[in-house]
């Protein structure tokens, strides 16, 4: 059988909580919504949670909050998902793309300052990969930073987590971020004169925008397991290093002893070309997909020549299954995949 790329780990508790809300029919907005921004709060650290329908929808509110006005420049990364472009082009805002750097994968302030120079006022930076940018440094270019952590869940710097370095961060919850609800993202505001910006905007929001019960119950439960989760998960990335060192192909690496990094699946940067080592892995049953087949350089390649590293990783890069349901026997098939990539 196939090994899948990958899992949302739903498990009999996540199914237990949406049949709940299914039998007594609380489906819409209401009481596990304000469940789940509660326990958002506290898991994260920060000073108020909203729970919203889509990343795009987080986004829009984050922006209002800053009272941004249209057609501003939104930096992003050419890495981001392709979301970011089109809802900051349909939000009339003007997305600045920014290249990346080729050991992280991560926009760094050299490439925002250029960004700032072309007119950014904002920048909203995706933690692909579940690796921390240098903040420290971000920080000094005084720009005010809207963080997407839907992949950097867990991750911390200097003993602070990920979703607190922002003036706001998203988490999404989409099928192939960190956590799922089927759908939808966390806003949150690390600090309190923030949150009271963006609570006066949040609280007038249409059930619309709002996240349902049905997918918070799923939600809060993918929270409060995201910490046994991720220790699987990181098991598994060991031996997955471990296996990758043996072979001619390497990861992304971060570059600062002061980091908690998070684990995302395993991404692999090529050697050489892709078409070769996914035939490879489909003989060994191991299916393995393009890392950033759903990102802005994807969307718009002939328009972002400029990014050379980002389009270096775009052609590189693929996923390898990890996830915590992966099993033993599974994982160690995967291992030996990774170990003797041609």
């Amino acid at each position: 059988m196939k090994i899948q790329t990958f899992s949302s780990t739903i498990r009999r508790k996540e199914m237990d909580a949406v049949l709940t809300c299914m039998v007594a029919e609380k489906t819409g907005p209401g009481k596990m919504n304000q469940r789940l921004c509660q326990y958002a709060k506290e898991f994260f650290l920060v000073d108020g949670v909203v729970a919203l329908r889509s990343p795009a929808i987080a986004l829009k509110y984050a922006l209002k909050a800053l009272g941004l006005a249209a057609g501003s420049g939104v930096m992003i990364s050419a890495l981001a998902p392709a979301w970011q472009i089109l809802a900051l082009e349909d939000m009339g805002f003007n997305p600045i793309v920014l290249d990346v750097s080729g050991e992280t994968g991560l926009v760094i302030a050299d490439n925002v300052a250029e960004g700032m120079r072309n007119g950014g006022r904002v920048l909203l930076i995706h933690e692909t990969m579940g690796i921390v940018p240098n903040f420290t440094a971000l920080a000094e270019l005084n720009v005010p930073i809207i963080e997407d952590i839907s992949h950097s869940v867990g991750a911390s710097l200097n003993e602070k987590n990920t979703g607190s370095f922002g003036i706001f961060s998203i988490c999404g919850l989409e099928e192939y971020d960190s956590m799922t609800a089927g759908g939808g993202a966390l806003l949150m505001a690390p600090e309190r004169r923030n949150w009271t910006v963006l609570k006066k905007y949040t609280d007038m929001a249409p059930s619309t925008d709002t996240l349902p019960d049905i997918n918070s119950a799923l939600a809060f439960v993918q929270l409060k397991e995201f910490n046994k989760n991720e220790a699987v998960r990181k098991e598994i990335y060991e031996v997955y290093i471990r296996s990758l060192m043996q072979g001619k192909h390497k990861t992304f690496s971060q570059q600062n002893e002061y980091v908690v990094p998070s684990v995302y699946s395993f991404p692999v940067i090529l050697s050489g070309g892709m078409k070769d080592v996914k035939q490879y892995a489909l003989r060994k049953d191991v299916e393995i997909v393009e890392a950033y087949g759903n990102s802005v350089i994807a969307l718009r390649e002939e328009e972002l020549e400029s990014c050379v590293q980002a389009k270096s990783l775009l052609l590189r890069c693929v996923f390898f299954p990890l996830y915590p349901r992966l099993g033993g026997v599974q994982t160690a098939k995967v291992a030996k995949v990774l170990a003797t990539l041609p």
